[in-house]
This record gives structure tokens, sequence and C-alpha cells, in this order.
């Protein structure tokens, strides 16, 4: 029985062995098979290089973006634990009906658990773009800077002496 013909998986679309991704582990400004991440995000002339650079912009900047609604909800959040009544405060006051079962312990807990998603989603968001960098290739590597440059100045509205490490 010949099974030649089924080896090569004639129907498929595979990439060549000419197509591999490019992978460094040194500097470099070579963007031949250049894979971002992922094998499917490759880059294949200057257009899809230029399309891919401004996606790391977008995708740095947006990160930026998710620090500062972090920052948000964490002020918002304590204003608002702050203006409910503290359990101290009159036992008539909390069992009356304007009160309705609102507690500073519950509104806390339910913002601590939002808190730490949004702490999660900020550490998984670094950890990406500390892959991106890790391709060690010079263009996608600038791109990470201008975007958090323009990340900064779009959505930055805290000190910048915030960590900017992954995590």
């Amino acid at each position: 029985m010949d099974h030649h013909d089924h080896m090569g998986h004639g129907g498929m679309d595979m990439p060549s062995e000419g197509a591999k991704c490019n992978m460094n582990m040194l500097f470099t400004w070579d963007t031949t098979n250049l894979c971002i991440i992922f094998p499917q995000w490759r880059i294949y002339s200057t257009f899809s290089l230029l399309l891919s650079l401004l996606g790391v912009i977008i995708l740095t900047a947006g990160y930026e973006l998710v620090r500062e609604l972090s920052r948000r909800y964490e002020a918002s959040s304590a204003e608002y634990v702050n203006r409910l009544p503290n359990d101290d405060e009159d036992l008539r006051e909390r069992s009356s009906y304007l009160w309705a079962g609102k507690n500073v312990g519950v509104a806390e807990k339910k913002q601590k658990l939002f808190k730490a998603l949004l702490y999660a989603a900020q550490v998984f968001y670094s950890f990406f773009i500390m892959l991106l960098f890790m391709t060690y290739n010079g263009w996608v590597m600038l791109s990470v800077a201008v975007g958090a440059f323009v990340g900064y100045l779009a959505f930055g509205n805290s000190s910048s002496t915030k960590s900017v490490a992954c995590h």
C-alpha cells in the first residue's frame, strides 16, 4: 500500500520550509519571516510590517488605558465606600428602609474582587507586551516604546514613576 501521497497532506495549506518563523535571541532589525507572538502573526511584506507595528503601538497604548481605568476605579470605589454608613453607626439607621441592607463589608469585598480582576488583566497584558518585546526585533521594540509614549500622553493622568515592569 502506497502512503506517499498522504504523507504530504496534499490538500492542506502548510507553510513551506522556507516560511518558518524566524526566532531570534539576539537583537536584530531583520523582519524576514518574523512572527510576532503567534505563527499566524507573520510579517510577509512592508505593508504587513507597518500594519503590525501600528497594532503593537495600539496594544501598548491600550495597556496605559487599562492602568488608568484601574486607578480611576480604585479612587471612585474608595470614595463610594467612605460615603456608606459605617457599622458603628446607629442600629436604627441600619435597620431602616432607607439603608436597605447596604453593608460596607459587602461593598469592600465586591470592590476587592473587581480590583483583583483588573489586576489580573493588567498582569496578563503586561506579560503580553513583554512577549512583544522579546521578539528582539528593533522595530517591534520601538513600537512598544512609541505605544507606551502615546498611551501615557493619552491616558496617563498620574505619576510616570509607577512601575513599568512586566509585573
